[in-house]
């Protein structure tokens, strides 16, 4: 498994219980377990959900579900 697929898994698993559409970057931290300190892992990257979050910009929202941003924050982040 790659880095990115690592990551992008455990976004979609951080965000198994949000109710979508999210509409506004505050909603979509409250909706990780751990809000902003969530932490997704792969080998020596490790990244929180605060820290993801500034790779979105207003044009993003809302988001329709959990794989919309999986895809969002991994593309930006280059993974």
């Amino acid at each position: 498994m790659t880095v990115r697929d690592d990551i992008h898994g455990q976004i979609i698993a951080g965000l198994k219980g949000a109710k979508f559409p999210i509409n506004t970057p505050e909603k979509l931290l409250a909706a990780f377990p751990a809000g902003a300190d969530t932490t997704c892992r792969s080998g020596d990257l490790a990244v929180t959900a605060g820290e993801a979050g500034k790779l979105l910009t207003a044009a993003d929202f809302p988001f329709k579900d959990a794989k919309q941003v999986a895809d969002t924050i991994v593309d930006r982040a280059g993974l």
